[in-house]
């Protein structure tokens, strides 16, 4: 399957999760039981998968190395401190409609300055980068400023 088939699922579950999520907080009357559900679902999801895939390709649970172990380990902690972020944001008051458009604005801007820093570019960015991320943090002011009421 072609790479953007996968970019596209990806596209559409964080699209539609952050206004599920809050929609579980809700009827849950608990951010902690709409968290332990996600946990739920990243143990089912991010370990049951993963284990028969690579049973199935005949590699067992081989091949792992300290370094890329403490890599994958720390960025699943990331993704579960965003995960507990944002269920806090939605318990102090922020709506999925303006939460998550700034979650997806910012988190790309933190991307490439972290890859940046990581792997160097070998020339210097086009300035246009610079005037990308004028645009998207004006774009999330926006947002917050013209947020739906109700």
């Amino acid at each position: 399957m072609h790479w953007l088939a996968f970019v596209a699922g990806t596209v559409l579950s964080w699209g539609v999760y952050g206004a599920m999520l809050h929609q579980g907080q809700v009827a849950l009357k608990s951010p902690m039981r709409a968290l332990l559900c996600v946990g739920v679902a990243y143990f089912l999801v991010g370990v049951l998968v993963p284990v028969a895939v690579l049973m199935s390709q005949g590699e067992g649970l081989r091949g792992f190395t300290p370094t890329g172990t403490t890599f994958a380990t720390v960025a699943g902690i990331l993704g579960a401190i965003g995960a507990v972020c944002i269920i806090f944001s939605f318990r102090s008051g922020g709506h999925p409609t303006y939460v998550m458009p700034l979650v997806f604005g910012g988190a790309p801007l933190i991307n490439v300055l972290y890859t940046m820093a990581v792997h160097p570019p070998k020339v210097a960015p086009n300035p246009l980068l610079y005037v990308g991320f004028l645009v998207t943090a004006l774009g999330a002011g926006m947002v917050l400023y013209f947020k739906p009421q109700g």
